[in-house]
Parts: structure tokens; sequence; C-alpha cells
């Protein structure tokens, strides 16, 4: 019996199919899209997208206005004393303030200024209607990387 043709879609490969790898690669390929428009209009608003991350993850952190250098550092995958500079740069330009931490001075929580809230809520506008254009993409890609339907795509 002869192995199956490579470029047959139904062919597998570590049991995967063409279509699933093309699913994905399109999964890829979105994601990177949005990370592009969002890196752009980042730099736009005169700040990068790193900054911009470490705006949002504190304004969008659960529960909380403020959250310390370390939770910071987590969220955005990033070394403490990475974090730092980041933080650093940001209070520069007004963007976010430091507050020691009650009972424990060595604990430092981070908040958005007014300044860094108005640049967000700018920001966020706009990456909410490119989510809206590639929203119903990532959808259906999810989904059928989820295995919704796999069999009736292949």
């Amino acid at each position: 019996m002869l192995p199956p043709d490579p470029k047959d879609s139904k062919a597998r490969a570590g049991g995967v199919t063409k279509r699933e790898y093309e699913a994905l690669a399109d999964f890829r390929y979105a994601l990177r899209q949005f990370l592009h428009f969002s890196e752009k209009a980042a730099h736009e608003a005169g700040i990068s997208p790193q900054q911009h991350q470490a705006l949002l993850a504190i304004v969008g952190f659960p529960g909380r206005d403020r959250i310390t250098v370390g939770e910071l550092a987590e969220r955005l995958q990033i070394a403490h004393h990475s974090a730092v500079g980041l933080v650093d740069r940001l209070c520069m330009r007004k963007l976010m303030v430091r507050e020691s931490g009650i009972g424990d001075a060595r604990q430092v929580f981070l908040s958005v200024t007014r300044d860094g809230h108005q640049l967000l809520e700018s920001l966020t506008a706009t990456h909410k209607e490119e989510i809206k254009r590639l929203g119903p993409q990532v959808d259906a890609l999810l989904k059928y990387l989820h295995g919704y339907g796999a069999g009736d795509r292949d």
C-alpha cells in the first residue's frame, strides 16, 4: 500500500489534516493583522505598543484600578526590571503614577492618570472597530480549531 499523497488535503501528518494547518495559519495571520494594527495605532498615538499594553493591563485588571509592578510584569510576560523601566517611562509622560502601599512601603502600586485614561480610551475605540472587522473571521477559525464540524470541512 502506498503512503498518502502529501498534497492530498485529507493526508495526515501527525494526525493533522491540511485543512487544520490552513485554519491554524489563517488564525495566526488574523492575530498578526490585529497586532500589526494595534502596534501602528499605538505609535500613531505617540506611545509604544508595550506602553499601550501596560495601560490596558492596569485599567483592565479584574476587580481593581491599580496593580503592583509584579502583577504588571506577569500580565505583560516580561521581567520585573523591564516592567520597572516601562513604568518609569510612563510616569515621566504622566500617563501613570506610582503609589506606595499602606503598611508596606516596599509594595508599589500603579494606577493610570487622567491623561493615560484619555489616551487609552481613544486607542480602545479604534481597537473595537478593528475587532468588529476581524471578529467573525477569528470566531469561525476558533470554532473550526475546536473541532466544530471538523469532519465536514476536510
